[in-house]
């Protein structure tokens, strides 16, 4: 239960966070989120003003412990629930769904007959005495019936259907307006929070009424204290749509806890408060800063609740609105002394790392030195049933050595799109290839192709959470998986096989930099090595020197189409020595054409290819074997560095590479 705890401590922290937005802070014990659809305004004698739809309007709302947790069945909320619960006349309408007048009636009586009664409580109550709530909708035109006088289900006249209708969900194209729920505003003279759902004293009011109800009392296993128990948890965790539970125990006649207990206070004994503060608190901090992926959430959060990096971040890199982009240049009179003397020539990258060494710092210095750093993740198999999936508990200053580590041994050229505003035109979009780690996200699409399933991408984000946040290695069948597609151009878009190879480089390089075993640790340099003599990393650079030959002889003749050695790519990988030899015999005519036109261009080229003939082992040459990672690897700084020598090149350089692409 050390989530529980965790949680639950959260919780008391966040109630001092009082200078936080309204809509912002956190939610009280015994109440719950849900979506309004209608506004009832009555005045403090409980007589009817004016009404009016709501559209995607979230409330909070009193509720029970059963209402809270409600998903089929009686249990009513006390105050705002659905017109079947609130309005007398529902049945009297021809209301398809059980009217629970009585026992919404007889709940709201009860709070406002003890010692805790608030004056709004009083006046809904007083209304809702009336019956009269659907016939004052339907005379507001909120409500709509047939010439039946029932409530229609479904909008057949002319004209634009009312809002109610858009507003409810839909069923087989059916709606079912009792399941309209209603909100309550009381105009009192004087009184400043009108809206029900706002007001402190009323929220209050029924916190201490609810306690006040509680009579079983037991051990809670988080706090150790005897107190009154919980026997249904809260669900609507990640939406207020959300059926799933945490923790569910009341299940007698199924199989939840059948044949290991009696009772289902001997599976889970959490005391009322405790339950609804801690999930009160993951509520409210998924709400403010989880990442969601489909039905999988993974939040990060501080005790101080100062802003901390999630595990899952792509502005790290890329930056938003908030955020800077640590790929940005930087001009030289802001660098620090430490940046200047940085060999960026050397290793490509350097600087990035720099920078978010410093963005880390800036995190930390906002958190206490023993601060612990909680990042978990929950996911639900089936629509009633969530799980914690991750869970993990760090110091802070643990949680930003592995969070760094993550962002800079993973770190490559991957590609990226901006939009490029055009004064009075559609912005352009521009391919960029900043230093980055890739997403979980991203590395999932690499591996498994750009369609799959959402149980596919939550596995990998669940695998790839303890590389990220613990220091754990990924796991070598993601990069195997990554490399395979990087090596098939043919079989994807030309952006799409781009993305991949970014992301195959990035695991690669990563995986062998975090080996445990000296002898098997590299360091590759995200810069070309000329030095590397490699095998593999040596026919990676080969391939990217047979594609530049190639693309600029297509370019010059006008022809847009893959070069020999795209498409070979696949089959270079698994048989190098003999495919090179039909790539070769290939390059033939293009060399000519490039001899006729791009003469200094092609002498350039020639000479790489020498110099790279030159570094071979040729016993290692005339191996026929499958190509490692390492290839791509040498193929990818190769082809980079084609690209910076023409981005050189406008901006003042003298490289006769300026109109190659």
């Amino acid at each position: 239960m050390s989530w529980m705890q965790r949680l639950y401590d959260t919780y008391e922290q966040a109630l001092r966070l009082t200078d936080l937005p309204r809509d912002a802070q956190i939610m009280p014990v015994s109440h719950t989120l849900q979506n309004a659809h209608i506004n009832v305004v009555i005045d403090g004698e409980g007589h009817f003003l004016r009404a009016r739809v709501l559209k995607k309007t979230q409330v909070v709302l009193p509720a029970t412990e059963s209402s809270a947790g409600r998903s089929s069945g009686e249990a009513p909320h006390p105050l705002a629930d659905k017109l079947q619960y609130v309005a007398k006349d529902y049945a009297a309408y021809g209301g398809q769904k059980n009217a629970y007048f009585a026992s919404y009636q007889k709940q709201l009586n009860d709070w406002c007959a003890s010692a805790f009664a608030h004056p709004q409580a009083q006046a809904v109550l007083s209304y809702v005495n009336q019956g009269t709530l659907i016939k004052d909708l339907v005379a507001h035109q909120i409500a709509h019936v047939d010439e039946q006088q029932k409530l229609l289900t479904r909008w057949t006249q002319e004209g634009d259907a009312p809002e109610i209708f858009s507003t409810l969900p839909k069923t087989a194209g059916v709606i079912e307006q009792g399941d309209a729920l209603v909100c309550w505003t009381v105009e009192v003279a004087g009184e400043l929070d009108i809206d029900t759902w706002k007001n402190r004293s009323l929220q209050q009011s029924w916190v201490d009424f609810e306690a006040s109800q509680s009579t079983q009392q037991g051990l809670c296993y988080v706090s150790g204290k005897t107190m009154p128990m919980a026997t249904n948890h809260p669900a609507k965790l990640r939406h207020t749509g959300d059926k799933a539970k945490l923790i569910s125990s009341n299940d007698n006649t199924g199989f939840t806890f059948r044949g290991r207990f009696i009772e289902g206070e001997q599976a889970a004994g959490i005391g009322f408060e405790v339950t609804q503060k801690a999930h009160n608190a993951l509520r409210w901090l998924i709400a403010r800063q989880g990442f969601k992926n489909s039905d999988q959430v993974v939040v990060a959060w501080a005790q101080s609740h100062q802003s901390i990096p999630a595990p899952i971040n792509p502005t790290l890199v890329y930056g938003d609105e908030d955020d800077d982009d640590l790929n940005a240049p930087t001009p030289e009179s802001v660098l620090t002394s430490e940046a200047r003397d940085l060999d960026y020539g050397e290793g490509i990258g350097q600087l990035y790392a720099h920078k978010l060494k410093l963005k880390m710092k800036g995190y930390q210095q906002k958190l206490q030195p023993n601060e612990q750093i909680t990042v978990m993740a929950v996911d639900s198999a089936t629509p009633g049933r969530m799980g914690v999936v991750y869970y993990c508990e760090k110091m802070q200053e643990d949680y930003f050595v592995a969070l760094e580590n993550w962002y800079t041994q993973f770190a490559w050229y991957q590609r990226h799109t901006e939009e490029m505003p055009v004064e009075g035109k559609k912005a352009k979009t521009k391919v960029v290839w900043p230093i980055a780690a890739p997403t979980p996200l991203t590395i999932a699409q690499a591996a498994y192709g750009q369609i799959l399933s959402d149980t596919l991408k939550k596995q990998t984000v669940a695998r790839l959470l303890p590389c990220i946040v613990e220091g754990q290695n990924i796991p070598f069948d993601l990069v195997q998986h990554c490399f395979r597609k990087a090596c098939n151009p043919n079989a994807c878009e030309p952006w799409e096989w781009e993305r991949n190879l970014g992301v195959a480089c990035a695991l690669f390089r990563g995986y062998y930099l975090r080996m445990t075993d000296d002898i098997q640790r590299r360091n590759y340099t995200m810069a070309l090595d000329p030095t590397l003599t490699s095998r593999d990393y040596l026919y990676g650079r080969l391939l990217a020197v047979a594609e530049k030959l190639e693309s600029i002889a297509l370019s010059i003749a006008g022809e847009k189409r893959r070069t020999t050695a795209e498409r070979y790519m696949q089959q270079f990988a698994e048989r190098p020595f003999s495919t090179w030899r039909n790539i070769g015999l290939a390059l033939d005519p293009y060399k000519s054409r490039l001899n006729s036109h791009r003469k200094g261009f092609l002498v350039k080229r020639e000479q790489e290819l020498e110099d790279i003939y030159g570094l071979f082992d040729p016993a290692e040459y005339c191996l026929d074997s499958p190509l490692s990672g390492e290839f791509l690897l040498g193929y990818h700084c190769q082809k980079m560095t084609y690209r910076k020598n023409k981005q050189d090149t406008k901006d003042g350089g003298d490289d006769d590479t300026a109109d190659d692409e």
